[in-house]
């Protein structure tokens, strides 16, 4: 009898950060991966190539749809790779805050990450108990930008404005009456800050709730446990960084190795796994978002009794404020200079990396001297993870493709740029 051949299959969209922008080939022997082979590009949307003719501030907005699960995140390395250029310093005030939404957009990545993981793997629930949080999130980005996503609230020099005294309340409609907006609106009568404190006191709780779930669950362990093994060698080898190095058992953390902003002034701790399974990376990344909610509780408490500016003194950079340019020509002029022309950056090169939710997120900029980027390149981590997935998926049933890209986070934003 002929040897039967493996057979080839177009696994189609099953992570909700892969909407049909991956296709992926595997060769199968029966149900069980001989080769996956993934075919990227279907996003393409030429970012770095945008950004050679667009000044240097028009650029900022791309940075919020590169990884739109991580919009800020994005924003603080290509502001700190022209703040490194510029030689510019960024207020204190304005590095607490960039820390405390840098870690708030930890919890609005990694707890979409965890519902959808928990959705592809079976477990329904769990995403309506993320998305519940992430709402709270959404608010404290709205209330500090006027957008619940794309903030484009980081400036090169520290952050867009400082943050509101009031925050959003909802309104008595036909739909919701006066006592149902009333308990909406309990944690909202204060300031931002007030708000964020009152979600960081909750938080804890709700990160049990999720563990109750799935920490121990035997369906979640059968379909996580053992599956897309990398060891601490390989994971190095192949680029990876965050949570899917750190599950690996290697606490290489740039918060704490290349601090950046205020991170060398905070206590948090670096979860790190043991067997680097698809299970480890779960228990890393809920792990982290528990030590988010310290870093913010840290910021606020430090943003409570520290005023100040929240943006570099240097008009050339940042404008002058409304007051300035009312009663003083030159601030005017510089103003309008700074929004037509932009700022103009020294020659030279820079790279600057953050501890991105999916891992090092990198912006490397060269500058020609003129006042758009002569050339950037974006270093994407999900784009290295996903370059493993032949390798973790070998030797795993078809349904295990489907963990073992839930468990990489990846998001075709930023692989594709």
């Amino acid at each position: 009898m002929a040897d039967i051949k493996n057979y080839t299959l177009n696994f189609g969209p099953q992570h909700p950060a892969a909407h049909g922008v991956l296709r992926l080939v595997l060769e199968l022997d029966g149900e069980v991966i001989q080769r996956a082979d993934p075919h990227i590009g279907l996003l393409h949307r030429a970012t770095e190539k945008l950004a050679e003719s667009k000044t240097y501030i028009q650029s900022l907005p791309y940075m919020d749809r590169l990884d739109y699960v991580s919009m800020m995140a994005n924003e603080h390395a290509y502001c700190l790779a022209i703040e490194k250029m510029l030689g510019v310093e960024v207020p204190e005030r304005a590095q607490y805050i960039r820390v405390m939404f840098a870690e708030i957009t930890r919890l609005l990545n990694h707890l979409l990450w965890l519902g959808c993981h928990g959705l592809d793997c079976g477990a329904m629930n769990i995403l309506i108990y993320c998305f519940r949080e992430r709402e709270d999130l959404f608010d404290m980005y709205e209330a500090v930008s006027g957008a619940r996503m794309h903030a484009a609230y980081f400036r090169p020099g520290g952050v867009y404005r400082d943050l509101p005294d009031v925050m959003p309340q909802y309104k008595v409609s036909k739909i919701k009456n006066a006592k149902t907006i009333a308990k909406l609106n309990e944690n909202r009568s204060g300031s931002l800050l007030d708000f964020i404190e009152d979600f960081c006191n909750r938080f804890p709780k709700n990160v049990d709730d999720y563990e109750t779930l799935l920490t121990d669950n035997r369906i979640w362990k059968q379909r996580t446990v053992g599956i897309g093994v990398v060891s601490p060698e390989r994971a190095l080898n192949m680029g990876f960084t965050g949570a899917m190095l750190r599950g690996s058992g290697i606490p290489w953390d740039l918060r704490k190795s290349q601090p950046y902003d205020v991170y060398a002034k905070m206590d948090f701790d670096i979860p790190v796994g043991t067997n680097g399974d698809t299970y480890d990376r779960y228990v890393v990344r809920v792990e982290e978002m528990r030590q988010s909610n310290r870093i913010i509780k840290q910021c606020v408490d430090w943003l409570r009794k520290n005023p100040g500016p929240v943006i570099t003194d240097n008009h050339k950079v940042a404008p002058p404020s409304r007051v300035d340019m009312k009663s003083n020509m030159e601030e005017l002029i510089h103003h309008f200079k700074l929004f037509t022309e932009g700022f103009r950056v020294p020659e030279g090169e820079a790279y600057a990396a953050v501890e991105h939710p999916k891992g090092e997120f990198g912006i490397y900029i060269v500058s020609d001297g003129a006042n758009k980027p002569y050339r950037l390149k974006i270093r994407a981590p999900g784009f290295a993870h996903l370059a493993a997935l032949d390798e973790m998926s070998r030797g795993h049933m078809i349904a295990d493709a489907v963990a073992v890209i839930g468990t990489m986070d990846i998001v075709f934003g930023e692989i594709d740029r």
